[in-house]
Parts: C-alpha cells; sequence; structure tokens
C-alpha cells in the first residue's frame, strides 16, 4: 500500500526562497518506533480520512523519515529572556514539509525531537516522551478553548533513554510532528538584521505576504506592504495574548524566537493554566524574575514586537512601524473584554459598555481576592447557570457549593446585567456558558497523574480519555 503522507502534493514555497533561510539536515536513526498519538482530526483539513491513514503510515513518514522532501532546519536569533542570542536555530526539529490545505491555507508539518542539526550546540536533539505527550495535551486544550495555536499530528516513541536535569533521568523519548501555519519566527528577522541583509528581509516580507497575509493589496509600493503586513501582525498577536488571558493560560518563555509572524501560538515548554486569578503566577520554575509570569504576557508580546521594529527598520520608515504598533493595547483590551464576556454567557454588544467593563473588572478582583479557582469558577456559573436569577440577585449562585460571602457585589451586578437581556435570552447565556467554560482545566496536578501512568505502568488510557474530554469540552 503506498503512504498517504509521501503522496501529499509538498509545495517548496519556503526551500525555494534560497538556502539563506535555512540548512539541508537529515534526520536521526531511532531504534524503535511507536505511535503513541496520532490527530484524527487533522487529517481531513490534508483532504485525508481518518480510514485511509495507517499507523504505518506515520511511522514510516515521522519515524523513519521515508520524507520526499529536503529536511530543513530554520536559522534564526532571539532574545532570551532579555539577552540576544545569535546562536539559535532549529536545534532539534526542522520543516519536514509544506502542504496545501483543502481550505487553500499553507500548513507547515514541523519536527521537534528528530535529532541533531547545526543548531544543536551541546544538546542531544532529543524530545523526551513527557514533553511531546505535554505539547500534545496543551495544543488541543487550547485549540478546544479557541486560541489560535499550532497543533500535534502525531507523537512517536523512539525507544532511547535521555537524561535530562527537570525530569527524574533517564527517561523515555520521541518525536513530535508539529502542524502549523508557519516556523518563520520574530528571531528570523533578528537574524537577517544582525547579517545586516535588508535584501533578505524585503525577501522574507514578500514572502510572508504572499502566503500568509494575501489581504494586503499587491499594488502598494513594498515598504507600504511591509509596514500593512507589520501593522496585521500586530493585530493578530494582540488578539492571540488576549486568548491566552482569557483561557487562564501562561506560556512560560515568551522569547522572541518563539514568537510567530502569523501570529499563532506554539512551542509549549514549561508552560501551566492558571490555578487561581495571580497575575504574578509563572510556568516556569527557572524564571526567578517572574519576567514571563501570567500578568506580564500582555507587556512582553508588546515589547517582543517593538523589538521586531529593529530588523524591519531597514526597509520601514519608524513613522510606519510605530503607527502600527499603536493599535496594539486598543485591540488587547477590545479582544479580552469580549473573551471575558463570553465566559460570563454575554455577547459583545448585549451590555452596555461600561456595565460590561465593570462586570469583568470586578469579576476578576473578586476572582484575586477571595483565590477561588480561576476554571472552577467559570465551570460552577455554567453548571448552576438558572434563568430564574433574572428574577432576584439572591438566586444568583445560591447553591452551597459557592461561596456567597464576599461576592455580594458581583451577583447583583451579574442580576444587573441579566435584566439588560430580553428574557427570551436565558437560553442563549447558558449556552454561551457551557460552549466557553469546559468542566476540566488542563492544570498541573492533570498533567501528571496523566504522565504517571505512563511512566509507571504503560497505561496511555488517562492520556487518551482525557483527550476525549478535552474535545468533547468536558
Amino acid at each position: 500500500m503506498s503512504n498517504t503522507f509521501l503522496s501529499l502534493n509538498y509545495e517548496p514555497a519556503l526551500e525555494q526562497l534560497g538556502e539563506d533561510y535555512y540548512d539541508v539536515v537529515t534526520a536521526a536513526d531511532f531504534p524503535e518506533h511507536r505511535l503513541r498519538f496520532r490527530n484524527d482530526q487533522l487529517l481531513p483539513i490534508l483532504g485525508l480520512s481518518p480510514q485511509q491513514v495507517r499507523d504505518d503510515d506515520f511511522i514510516e513518514a515521522f519515524g523513519l523519515f521515508m520524507g520526499v522532501r529536503p529536511f530543513l532546519a530554520l536559522r534564526y536569533h532571539g532574545y532570551q529572556f532579555g539577552e540576544y542570542n545569535p546562536y539559535l536555530g532549529d536545534g532539534r526539529g526542522f520543516l519536514y514539509g509544506q502542504v496545501r490545505g483543502v481550505d487553500g491555507e499553507l500548513y507547515d508539518l514541523g519536527t521537534k525531537g528528530s535529532g541533531r542539526t547545526p543548531y544543536s550546540r551541546n544538546a542531544d536533539g532529543r524530545l523526551t516522551l513527557k514533553g511531546g505527550v505535554r505539547e500534545v495535551l496543551a495544543a488541543e486544550a487550547l485549540h478546544q478553548l479557541g486560541v489560535r495555536t499550532s497543533r500535534c499530528l502525531s507523537l512517536i516513541e523512539t525507544g532511547e533513554a535521555l537524561w535530562r536535569g527537570d525530569e527524574p533521568s533517564p527517561t523515555r523519548s520521541s518525536v513530535m510532528v508539529r502542524f502549523s501555519r508557519s516556523h518563520l519566527r520574530f528571531g528570523t528577522f533578528e537574524r537577517l538584521h544582525f547579517l545586516q541583509r535588508p535584501d533578505l528581509i524585503g525577501r522574507l516580507l514578500d514572502h510572508l505576504i504572499g502566503v500568509y497575509y494575501p489581504e494586503i493589496p499587491g499594488d502598494k509600493l513594498a515598504e507600504d506592504r511591509y509596514a500593512l503586513c507589520y501593522e496585521a501582525l500586530v493585530r493578530r498577536t494582540a488578539e492571540l495574548v488576549a486568548q491566552w488571558m482569557a483561557a487562564g493560560f501562561c506560556h512560560g518563555v515568551l522569547n522572541t524566537d518563539n514568537m510567530s509572524m502569523t501570529g499563532e501560538s506554539f512551542d509549549y515548554g514549561p508552560y501551566a493554566f492558571i490555578p487561581s486569578y495571580d497575575p504574578y503566577f509563572t510556568a516556569a520554575y527557572f524564571d526567578y524574575g517572574r519576567r514571563y509570569c501570567y500578568g506580564n504576557q500582555p507587556g512582553i508580546c508588546h515589547l517582543n514586537l517593538e523589538k521586531l521594529q529593529v530588523p524591519l527598520k531597514l526597509v520601514v520608515s519608524r513613522e510606519a512601524l510605530e503607527a502600527g504598533l499603536g493599535v496594539f493595547d486598543e485591540v488587547y483590551f477590545r479582544t479580552y473584554r469580549r473573551l471575558m464576556l463570553g465566559k460570563l454567557g454575554f455577547e459583545e454588544g448585549m451590555l452596555p459598555e461600561e456595565m460590561g467593563r465593570e462586570l469583568v473588572s470586578l469579576t476578576l478582583q473578586r476572582l484575586g481576592e477571595t483565590e477561588m479557582g480561576y476554571h472552577g469558577f467559570f465551570a460552577e456559573l455554567a453548571d448552576q447557570f438558572d434563568p430564574r436569577w433574572r428574577e432576584d440577585w439572591l438566586k444568583v449562585f445560591w447553591r452551597s457549593s459557592f461561596p456567597v460571602e464576599g461576592w455580594d457585589s458581583w451577583r447583583k451586578l451579574y442580576y444587573q446585567a441579566l435584566n439588560e437581556l430580553p428574557e427570551g435570552e436565558m437560553a442563549g447565556v447558558k449556552g454561551r456558558l457551557g460552549d466557553r467554560n469546559p468542566k476540566t482545566a488542563l492544570l498541573r496536578p492533570v498533567i501528571e497523574r496523566v504522565w504517571e501512568a505512563i511512566a509507571q505502568d504503560d497505561n496511555w488510557e488517562p492520556f487518551y480519555g482525557l483527550l476525549e474530554t478535552l474535545w468533547a469540552k468536558g
């Protein structure tokens, strides 16, 4: 039987730009190949049905690497915890290929854990199995929460023993395939500035606009198109970080090499979902100064967009870039408020603007002061909601499981907000609450329980069960 992945129509879109942007590499040989996860939800985007794709197709293509195109390790630099690092690049993965989806969009298939490259430095180019499991779960949870995110197409255990300082070692190894819009990063352009190559910056921007920003008119001058592309990226990034914040998600390491030029979330290392509303919550144990804590994420993304102006100034005026960045705050706050009102059961425009602002602000204030579980609060709200709350504010959250003490002002305001809506809209509120507030949150203890079953008993049922729950928004 032919391999469906090897038969796909791969497009050499990035490859055709030339070797100034990448190195051609080979994959490592692995002693074992056990398919642990296949994302059948993504196959229809590639024009494939799950029934026609064998497990062996995944293993041959993404474990044995019987690829039909050159594998490209992309070159980039980046600011890591505020310090510029010119020694980066794809150190344990490569661009496997680019494929046009049935939706007309171009998608990247990129590996993680596939072996050493010229940018591995002293590392082994491998991915721990736990790291792969964590990324699969993060991507699927975020996707179901409406976050613009990369996803995982497959995860293959590879049979090697790895030594890591942040995991009990030896630990198991894996190769993951990431399915994303693009692997071009802010740091891709920072490297070109380091080399003082405005010609390569312009060529890459032309590619970026042509593939990922088709809304930008092609009849404009190059500098004008580049400025419009930057502003569009600012808007996408502001929307993305608003999605993270509403989802209660802390990325953990927002270095510029971890930020996508298409405004998509990717590369989940020491991420975490906040247990309670705490702006200082920090996901990475090594982030001693809380640079990338939950509450800092909007400011850090804004700062990284500022840093991106440095390479772009080689081809765009400073004034145009500043104007583009100027839309960030308005887009972020508008998007965040809309998403938070959605978690409270309201669509944008349903409430008077000032009431909507006050309701979101008071919700966050009470969550922070009472240290109630962030995700549990919204799940409980969805579970308890009753249209009769419009009759009397005392009925709001009347069950004993909700700590009424200290919440009277919030309950009154929520009651008033419900009374801004027609009575017939209560079913819509109930539906939005259920759709946007899953009962299961991907908190650290949940992930650790799943991993413990795998590590101790090679029991994958809790992992698959959790995925089914996330997909069902349970």
